[in-house]
C-alpha cells in the first residue's frame, strides 16, 4: 500500500474521532472474519489490515506527533492486537516499516477487510471519502483497487444487507458445526487442551464470536472455568468484547 494511494485527513475532526470509536467497537467483526480466513484452504479476503495511531514526542514540540499507519498479518488474543507495520512513517523515527507491533484495541483507528473487492470497515476512509467529490472518490477507489461503496453506510460483515443475521453469527460457524462435532469425537483431548498462554478452544472461539462452535464445545463438556495465563475465562472475553449472543450461553442461562 503505497503512500500515493492514501488520502490523509487534516487534524482530528469530530467525524474522524467518531470513526475511530466505531472502528474500535466493531473490531470484533474484523477478527471474526479473520479467524475463519485462517482456516480457509482457498483465501477469501483481498486485504485485511488495521490502522494504528503511532506517536512520538519531538524536542521543542508541545504535543506528540501522531501518524496513523496500517499493520497486517494480524492476530488477536482478546486483549492485544499483533501485526506488522506496512507503511513508511512520514516523520516518526521510533517505528519503521516491517516492525512487529502490539497494541490494545482502544489504540486502533480503523480496520479494513475486503471480499471480492468489496470493503468492510474502513471508517476513517469513509469519513475522508465523504468530503470528496464524486471524481475524487472514483480516483481514490481506483487507487486502492477496491469498491468502498456508500460512505454513509459502512458494512462490517459480508452480505450484511441481504443477510442481517450475519451480524450475530458467521455463516461458516453454522456450516462447520457437524464437522467440528466429528473433530472433537476423533480428538477428545483437544476439548480442554490449552496453548502456552492458557487459551483453550473455548477461549478462542468465544473471542471470535462463533456461537455454533461454542455450543458444540459446551455440549461436549468444555470447562468454562479454565483461565488464560492472564486470568480470563471465556465468559470474561464474551463480556469484554460485547458478544451478547454468547454471554447467556456461557452463563448457562
Amino acid at each position: 500500500m503505497s503512500e500515493s494511494k492514501i488520502f490523509f485527513a487534516e487534524g482530528e475532526s469530530p467525524e474522524m474521532l467518531d470513526a475511530y470509536t466505531k472502528a474500535q467497537s466493531t473490531f470484533k467483526y474484523f477478527w471474526r472474519e479473520l479467524s475463519w480466513e485462517h482456516r480457509r484452504i482457498v483465501p477469501g479476503l483481498n486485504v485485511a489490515c488495521v490502522k494504528v495511531a503511532f506517536s512520538q514526542q519531538f524536542p521543542g514540540n508541545d504535543k506528540p506527533t501522531v501518524e496513523h499507519m496500517w499493520i497486517n498479518d494480524i492476530s488477536f488474543d482478546g486483549d492485544t492486537i499483533y501485526g506488522i507495520l506496512i507503511n513508511d512513517p512520514n516523520e516518526l523515527t521510533n517505528v519503521s516499516n516491517g516492525d512487529e507491533i502490539s497494541i490494545p484495541v482502544n489504540q486502533i483507528s480503523d480496520w479494513l477487510f475486503a471480499i471480492n473487492d468489496q470493503t468492510y470497515g474502513g471508517f476513517t476512509i469513509q469519513a475522508m471519502r465523504a468530503g470528496m467529490t464524486e471524481e475524487e472518490r472514483r480516483e481514490h477507489d481506483e487507487a486502492w483497487g477496491l469498491e468502498f461503496g456508500d460512505y454513509n453506510h459502512v458494512l462490517v460483515v459480508n452480505k450484511q444487507t441481504e443477510s442481517p443475521e450475519n451480524l450475530v453469527e458467521h455463516p461458516m460457524s453454522k456450516n462447520m458445526k457437524p464437522g467440528f462435532v466429528d473433530f472433537l469425537k476423533q480428538n477428545p483431548d483437544e476439548l480442554n487442551a490449552a496453548d502456552e498462554a492458557g487459551f483453550t478452544l473455548l477461549h478462542k472461539e468465544t473471542i471470535a464470536g462463533n456461537l455454533s462452535i461454542v455450543e458444540v464445545l459446551l455440549e461436549q463438556g468444555a470447562d468454562t472455568a479454565k483461565k488464560t495465563a492472564g486470568g480470563k475465562t471465556a465468559l470474561d472475553f464474551a463480556k469484554q468484547l460485547n458478544w451478547e449472543h454468547l454471554v447467556p450461553v456461557l452463563e448457562g442461562k
